[in-house]
């Protein structure tokens, strides 16, 4: 099987981390966000993964895809844009990537989605109900922020889509993972297109579409304050499905994950839902709970930092609070004592 995953986008909601790195390879979890999707695929047996990426993609992501073609052992390709396709578009000037002989559906992923990826059970679910297209959706307490996907009383079937309902018609949103068959891509033209506002409703107009539930939870990390909500329910998942992964000790509270590198001092209280990256410093007496510490970041004594994400090589000084859905970017020198409250922070060549 091969894949296909829309990573076009530039980042723009989680500046200044992006700034200088291409979001899908922002960490998350101590991995590159489109990791995590690799990895899931490779597992339901996909063998090629294509990567639709903009005409501004820096040469990071080649290296990206060189070091983990050999690590996973899956091949991973380029479809490159030269001006912006939508959601559609890409499929079409992938084409030729995407279709073989085989005739087999492809998946289709949202590069910011963060899930368990029921991946095998989505190729079940597919083959079950005879679909031209498979979507996942997910279900929500307040649908009237999203645009909804109504089916078929008792059955799994699209009948329509509604945007941002003043009343209530159902609590299920797309939740950007897709399986296509081949003959999905005879009706996308090589333009700018929408597959959720064009493609879609006239697949569900024909009743060739379907909605499979996902199971578990589910978050769009595509911004600061949903990266912080998805680190906590992927920590919460990591709880349920692989607790070995997860540090413990006197001075760990809740899902914590620390690369074995990092090194800890004495007295200090770490989580919940903190994840330490690879190479950090934690200094004696620092707090930190509901955060992201990136690789290669120092924390001096007594610092605190809450729902926040430091971005890489950074140090905070001693003492220094870090709160509120703070972002700091890379090279970010926070002084001693200083308190950085909900904003984000350029990085700082050079520190």
């Amino acid at each position: 099987m091969k894949a296909l995953i829309l990573v076009g986008g530039f980042g723009t909601r989680l500046r200044p981390l992006t700034l200088t790195m291409p979001k899908p390879l922002v960490d998350f979890g101590n991995k590159p966000m489109i990791l995590h999707q690799i990895m899931a695929l490779k597992a339901a047996g996909v063998t090629e993964v294509v990567l639709a990426i903009n005409h501004q993609q820096p040469e990071v992501m080649l290296n990206f895809v060189k070091e983990y073609e050999k690590k996973l052992e899956i091949k991973i390709t380029f479809s490159q844009e030269t001006e912006p396709l939508g959601t559609a578009g890409p499929l079409a000037l992938a084409r030729d990537k995407l279709v073989d002989e085989s005739g087999q559906p492809f998946f289709v992923l949202n590069s910011d989605v963060i899930c368990e990826y029921p991946l095998l059970e989505m190729i079940e679910f597919h083959k079950t109900n005879c679909a031209e297209a498979s979507i996942m959706v997910t279900k929500v307490d307040d649908p009237s922020k999203y645009g909804v996907v109504v089916t078929e009383e008792g059955t799994a079937r699209v009948e329509s889509f509604v945007e941002k309902p003043e009343h209530f018609v159902g609590n299920k949103i797309n939740a950007g993972i897709y399986l296509l068959n081949p003959s999905v891509l005879d009706r996308i033209e090589l333009r700018r297109t929408s597959i959720e506002k064009e493609i879609f409703p006239k697949i569900a107009s024909e009743k060739k579409l379907y909605a499979m539930v996902l199971p578990g939870f589910w978050m769009d990390i595509g911004q600061p304050k949903d990266y912080i909500t998805g680190q906590r329910m992927y920590l919460n998942s990591l709880r349920e499905k692989a607790s070995q992964e997860l540090a413990t000790g006197n001075n760990i509270i809740g899902n914590v994950l620390v690369d074995k590198s990092a090194v800890i001092g004495d007295g200090c209280l770490i989580g919940p839902d903190v994840v330490i990256g690879s190479g950090c410093v934690i200094d004696s007496g620092v707090r930190l709970f509901g955060c992201t510490v990136m690789r290669s970041v120092w924390i001096k004594e007594h610092a605190c930092i809450s729902n926040s994400i430091v971005g890489w090589d950074s140090t905070v000084g001693k003492w220094a609070r870090v709160v509120n859905i703070t972002v700091l970017g890379k090279y970010v020198n926070v002084a001693d004592a200083e308190v950085y409250n909900s904003g984000v922070v350029i990085e700082e060549q050079g520190l």
